[in-house]
């Protein structure tokens, strides 16, 4: 708070008092008040007022720098409220005052929508639990009568229900995981033999390297992962070329990073930087598949949850490479 800024807010107030002393000069003048008179009580009048202002001046200063330097150094803005000190005027308690009830009232506004937002997620859950019972049937029966026709139908339903449970689950993914050791060979051998009838089907020949390793994660999260990442890749190889996968883990002292390749069509140079945003398709998912840009964006979120970093290169027409690096901890290195 500026002292200009002060000054200039008060200036209806100082033209008011500057009329009650020409006032009070001409009632003295008046009752033919001598000149000393007029200046001692003008002296004193002078005094109150600079005394006055400089303590409310003081206070206010001293209040209001506070609430913005702990406002600029909040990312949060919203706990402002928590930050507040007691100020020693009334402007300022009322100030505070209504600070306060505005955050309770937002607080008790946002409660209801996250209790809403939480029954919607379980339904979501229970929903996605009861619609996967008769998928599972339907593959099953395929199975049994021999009839491949509708295999990678169903397949795809189950990746889509998938897709909705673990974004219904993503917002809380700290609630429905547990870091271990994991051994990565065994996750990533559990996903493709998941997926062996649609990779089958497709011809696709699947190489790995160096997976004999453990790192630090959620097994069932990492394997949604790979699914995810085997689905994309089938969705865009390249009619040109047999279609490869190729899953190489490199080990450093400080991390572990996993390079998942597929020789498809690979991502337009300009598509590259927003492919891990939400909805995003770019234009292989408008010319080649219908995608609804959901696939990436969860995995970005889940292993922003775990702790993972991923990052993706790629060439058109050449190749796409998903990097995904887990870092080391103090329980792995001793292990």
């Amino acid at each position: 708070m500026r002292l200009s800024d002060y000054l200039r807010d008060r200036a209806a107030a100082y033209v008011i008092g500057a009329v009650s002393w020409l006032m009070v000069v001409i009632f003295l003048n008046a009752f033919h008040a001598g000149i000393q008179a007029i200046i001692i009580v003008t002296v004193i009048l002078l005094i109150a007022l600079i005394l006055s202002e400089a303590l409310s001046f003081t206070k206010k200063r001293r209040f209001y720098n506070s609430l913005e330097a702990s406002l600029e150094g909040l990312d949060k803005k919203y706990l402002i409220a928590e930050m507040l000190e007691e100020p020693d005027f009334k402007e300022g308690k009322i100030l505070c005052d209504t600070i306060h009830e505005t955050d309770k009232a937002m607080l008790e506004h946002i409660n209801e929508y996250k209790s809403a937002n939480e029954q919607f997620r379980e339904f979501i859950e229970m929903w996605v639990h009861e619609v996967k019972l008769p998928v599972a049937s339907l593959q099953l029966m395929c199975h049994n009568d021999g009839n491949s026709r509708y295999s990678s139908q169903l397949h795809r339903i189950d990746d889509y229900i998938e897709n909705v449970l673990y974004y219904a689950r993503s917002g809380s993914a700290e609630k429905d995981y547990v870091i271990r050791e994991t051994s990565l060979k065994r996750v990533f051998a559990d996903t493709a033999v998941r997926c062996r009838e649609e990779l089958q089907e497709r011809g696709v020949s699947i190489s790995t390297e160096g997976l004999d390793t453990r790192i630090m994660t959620d097994s069932k999260w990492l394997s949604y992962i790979f699914g995810q990442l085997i689905s994309n890749s089938m969705k865009y190889f390249s009619p040109d070329r047999e279609p490869e996968i190729s899953v190489k883990a490199e080990v450093t002292p400080d991390m572990t990073v996993v390079r998942f390749r597929d020789n498809g069509i690979g991502i337009p140079e300009s598509d590259l930087p927003y492919i891990f945003e939400k909805s995003f398709t770019g234009q292989n998912g408008r010319t080649h598949s219908k995608s609804t840009g959901m696939g990436l964006y969860i995995i970005k979120k889940l292993c922003g949850k775990l702790g993972h970093g991923i990052t993706a290169e790629s060439v058109q027409d050449s190749y796409t490479e998903i990097i995904i690096t887990f870092g080391k901890n103090d329980l792995l290195k001793m292990s």
